[in-house]
């Protein structure tokens, strides 16, 4: 009923906020970071190819938009399951004697949303690629540069503005995330995001999921300011 930062103070000094906001904080840099290890490579290759070949490649990237998001992520907890895909195919194979923890775990919620986001990826970085003159690789090549140090110090630097784009994307995009984390998190896994349900449905606690809110809010915003701070040196 009154102006009170008790709610933040209270995200402080309650290691079970930190932690929290921590695990958030982890999850989206490793989804980010094997987003771009996957998506630079897919996202090349596509660009190398014929204009016929790029146009169907990029469809098939597409095709994820086309499936509801609670769709994919019920197909990763069918796929990751004890007794699922993976786990039968790796016992089927000798490699393993148990089944392994996919889902319900840190592993399998990065998995989902790593699927998830690579097209948030691919296709900013893929735009700026079409952007780059390739004369300016072929030029390097013809000054005496190997193929290797042409993509590295021509190519690469070229496409940088597409690759921080596509990364500001998605680890933005990650930080809010809710209904993989908690579907494949099984209740193991919880972010920002499920506290935030947790406090309004469960503990009818407005105050507190307001104040993460504000903090996910803030951390969004001190992101996209500082990207743009960034592109415009």
């Amino acid at each position: 009923g009154s102006l009170s930062f008790a709610n933040y103070a209270r995200m402080i000094e309650n290691p079970s906020y930190r932690a929290i906001i921590l695990r958030t904080l982890q999850l989206s840099a490793v989804v980010t970071a094997v987003v771009i290890a996957v998506g630079y490579p897919t996202a090349y290759f596509i660009h190398t190819r014929s204009r016929v070949t790029a146009t169907v490649l990029l469809a098939c990237v597409a095709i994820p938009f086309w499936t509801s998001l609670l769709v994919r992520t019920y197909a990763w907890m069918v796929i990751l399951q004890r007794n699922g895909i993976v786990n039968g195919w790796l016992k089927d194979l000798g490699l393993i004697e148990r089944p392994l923890q996919l889902s319900n775990s840190f592993l399998g919620t990065s998995i989902g949303m790593i699927h998830i986001m690579l097209p948030f990826f691919i296709f900013p970085l893929y735009s700026a690629m079409k952007q780059i003159d390739m004369d300016l690789v072929r030029a390097a090549r013809s000054l005496g540069a190997s193929r290797t140090k042409a993509f590295w110090q021509v190519f690469v630097p070229l496409s940088g503005p597409g690759l921080f784009a596509g990364s500001l994307l998605t680890f933005v995009l990650c930080l809010g995330f809710y209904v993989t984390p908690q579907l494949l998190g099984g209740g193991n896994v919880t972010v920002i995001s499920m506290k935030i349900q947790e406090n309004i449905t469960s503990y009818s606690d407005w105050g507190a999921a307001s104040a993460l809110g504000v903090v996910l809010l803030v951390v969004v915003a001190g992101l996209l300011l500082s990207a743009k701070r960034l592109g415009a040196r």
